[in-house]
């Protein structure tokens, strides 16, 4: 029994995944905790702390260095897998000035699906009255191409496998950007980080395998993907020049962050890679001149959103860059990038507006966007050559990862007309100004993990459908005001509920004069400062539905609506001794218990 409850302890402080295990890592990425003196704790001070860290928890260290200030890769003497990596983490993670540990593990392939045949239209960009689940382009750019306007050019980063500059419709659309493929190895270019961005071929091949298995023997044979390439001309490729494609907005800029080789990813380059896209120092890499107001990630994620991400994406935020993620294409739940907070998280539809098969769903996706199917897929920049560069031309694709860059070129259009939104401001117009979901009739409702083009509800799919003319219209002078709920979660009975509206945005030029809360449906309830932009509800201990509407009126007169459901669950009754329910204080008191017997039985001995 002894044994048992020390198990049942070790199993509560470590709450890693162990499927992650299976992959050997050469480092772990820690996040300490904020520096106890008074103060901003210095760089090298933070290095120190770190080192100590590792010393004193017996972790060997081959080489450390700073992501930020509070986050810090290690590289350890040799690999680390199964339960030595285990136990490494968790002398990490005991520490008292660890927040937070996970290996750096490979993260693989971008979320494409493979090639398939070309389609002769880009149906992804026109009206619904032409295909369903397209952008309705057309008419938002007869509002703005996002060549001219107070926020013209707008810099959108790429984090990918680099780019073809030579590519003629990606022709002055491309900023230097930064190569951060940091493993020779993987990098396939014949050496680590650089500053060429270009995008040398991502194949795997059966000899890389036979020849190296030990780092390519759990990789996918395949083609080079040319994949931030197709991405970058869905952005910007060059429009009205009569060649090729033509991308959603005509004036951006695109900043190619290389960060895929061969094989995928390392979660440090990655996290590097976001950080400098957005105008954040990185160690060892020149300052970036031009920073990224809008960041595309469209990359499949590997585990639930975790601390150390959650740190990066937090910081880019508060930097003033909008992060858009793919969903995924596992046709499952929502996972990292995707999955974090302050992440539009983009899913697919196929042209007639169900969604895709394969497109990841989940309760904080934001909105769906058009992704293709292998009868209509999305045509874009490309190139033919299966391993090195070929001949650069355009290919077909589908895939979540060509769906996020769609939502992130519509959101450069709106700050082409209004520079001053924020990256919420943004992501609460882009799910305002959606358009409902597609009902194809006789077809399936949406639930987790459907394998089929299903009927999308908000619960799983987000607010609706991209409509680029209605976002772009709600950013410019004079356009109506978005109303918008900050999420509330499941409350507890008998708690104070706080609704706030403070991402409500008016139109360009104007501001938000007046805000209205009131109830809808649900048992009575008296809403407090209801004319405010944060009000609070007194809720009744049993659990109920309820459903509040916030109106806000702009500076003009323009007016917009927004309403949130709300579920409480009773609250816990107060009955039977009370006392802690959680599993730690369980086992703490089956351990006192245990103990006692112990004696017990000793003396009776």
């Amino acid at each position: 029994m002894k044994r048992l409850l020390l198990s049942a302890l070790a199993a509560l402080s470590c709450a890693w995944s162990l499927g992650a295990a299976a992959q050997p890592v050469q480092g772990l990425i820690v996040l300490l905790k904020p520096a106890a003196q008074s103060g901003r704790e210095q760089p090298q001070e933070a290095r120190e702390r770190m080192l100590a860290v590792a010393q004193s928890t017996g972790v060997g260290v081959r080489s450390q260095s700073a992501i930020s200030t509070r986050l810090h890769l290690l590289r350890t003497p040799a690999p680390l897998q199964g339960e030595a990596l285990d136990a490494a983490m968790r002398r990490l993670r005991l520490h008292p000035d660890v927040e937070a540990v996970e290996p750096d593990v490979r993260i693989k392939r971008p979320a494409a699906v493979p090639n398939d045949p070309l389609f002769s239209q880009q149906w992804h960009l026109m009206t619904p009255a032409v295909s369903p689940g397209g952008i309705n382009m057309p008419p938002a750019w007869d509002l703005t191409t996002g060549t001219t306007g107070p926020g013209a050019p707008v810099t959108i980063a790429t984090l990918d496998t680099g780019v073809r500059f030579a590519h003629p419709d990606l022709a002055g659309r491309l900023l230097p950007g930064y190569d951060f493929v940091s493993e020779v190895d993987f990098a396939n270019d014949g050496d680590g980080r650089d500053a060429d961005a270009s995008d040398p071929g991502d194949w795997v091949s059966a000899a890389d395998r036979q020849t190296n298995p030990a780092l390519f023997g759990s990789c996918t044979v395949e083609d080079s993907s040319w994949h931030g390439t197709f991405i970058a001309a869905l952005i910007a490729g060059s429009s009205n020049n009569a060649v090729g494609v033509s991308g959603v907005n005509w004036g951006a800029r695109v900043l190619p962050v290389r960060v895929f080789g061969k094989c995928g990813a390392l979660l440090s380059d990655i996290l590097d890679g976001i950080r400098w896209a957005a105008g954040l120092p990185v160690a060892g890499v020149p300052a970036n001149a031009t920073p990224a107001r809008v960041i595309n990630l469209s990359f499949g994620g590997d585990a639930a959103c975790s601390a150390t991400y959650q740190n990066v994406i937090d910081e880019v935020t508060a930097a003033g860059a909008l992060v858009v993620a793919a969903a995924g294409n596992e046709g499952a739940q929502l996972r990292r990038p995707a999955d974090c907070r302050n992440v539009l998280a983009v899913g697919a539809v196929q042209n007639n507006g169900q969604k895709t098969t394969y497109s990841n769903v989940g309760a904080t996706m934001g909105l769906m966007a058009p992704g293709g199917t292998s009868s209509q897929p999305l045509i874009s920049a490309d190139n033919d050559g299966l391993r090195s560069p070929g001949v650069d031309g355009y290919g077909a694709k589908l895939g979540t990862s060509f769906s996020a860059p769609l939502a992130a070129a519509v959101a450069s259009l709106m700050l082409t007309v209004n520079p001053a939104l924020t990256p919420a401001q943004l992501t609460a117009q882009l799910k305002a100004s959606a358009r409902p979901h597609v009902a194809v009739a006789g077809g399936p409702t949406c639930t987790a993990g459907i394998s089929v083009p299903c009927n999308c509800t908000t619960a799983l799919c987000g607010a609706g459908l991209l409509d680029a003319q209605s976002a772009v219209a709600s950013a410019m002078p004079g356009g109506a005001p978005t109303a918008a709920i900050a999420p509330v979660g499941d409350p507890l009975g008998g708690t104070v509920l706080t609704l706030d509206g403070r991402n409500s945005v008016a139109g360009a030029g104007r501001t938000i004069a007046a805000y209205q809360w009131s109830q809808v449906s649900g048992p009575a309830v008296t809403i407090q400062n209801a004319t405010a932009s944060v009000a609070t509800v007194q809720l009744p201990g049993t659990g109920a539905a309820f459903v509040f509407e916030l109106r806000v009126t702009d500076s003009g007169g323009a007016s917009a609506t927004a309403s949130i459901n709300v579920s409480s669950t009773s609250a816990p009754s107060s009955g039977g001794g009370g006392g802690s329910t959680s599993l730690a204080w369980g086992l703490g008191l089956w351990a006192l218990a245990l103990v006692a017997l112990l004696r017990r039985a000793r003396r009776q001995a």
